[in-house]
């Protein structure tokens, strides 16, 4: 069984995860979304590796809670807030690129990952700005560490008691 550290432990692996999947997906897409589709890299393996390193990210943070519970509530959530937005992007997509979306559809899963449908670039053309931006956005997904460990310290302490007991 897993105690609430190894909980709040992994939670703060996965939320590292995230921030570097998501640096490497913008190595990859960075700045040109709309303009061409990405074939390669992390777009190979996923449709929308962004958000499915977000997927991680909200697991994570769900987890430092110390609560398995929790962390699949947190993903839920973020599933339930993104996916609306993947599917209006992928109809702007469609309409955008045409049947080549639709051959990239049928080609690499919405969330993925297939690894046997890995391509790499011999090249990668990367934006600077636009990397370390999504760096200093994923450090977002840190700051909850010391928030839930002010709330353990406080719930350990006797200030404030919890109302529910987790799994």
């Amino acid at each position: 069984m897993f105690t609430h550290e190894a909980v709040e432990t992994a939670g703060v692996l996965l939320i590292a995860i995230a921030i570097l999947g998501r640096a490497w997906c913008t190595l990859y897409i960075g700045g040109r979304k709309a303009q061409e589709l990405t074939y390669s890299g992390p777009y190979s393996l996923s449709r929308n590796p962004l958000y499915v390193f977000s997927f991680i990210g909200a697991a994570g943070i769900g987890a430092q809670t110390g609560s398995l519970l929790m962390t699949l509530l947190f993903v839920l959530v973020a599933i339930a807030v993104f996916l609306p937005v993947i599917l209006r992007e992928e109809r702007a997509l469609a309409e955008i690129f045409g049947n080549a979306f639709v051959a990239y559809q049928a080609d690499v899963p919405r969330f993925g990952p297939r690894f046997s449908a890995w391509r790499d670039m011999e090249t990668l053309n990367i934006r600077p700005k636009l990397l370390w931006r999504t760096l200093c956005d994923g450090l977002v997904f840190l700051m909850v560490v010391p928030l839930f460990e002010l709330i353990d310290w406080l719930q350990v302490s006797g200030i404030v008691h919890p109302i529910v007991h987790l799994p």
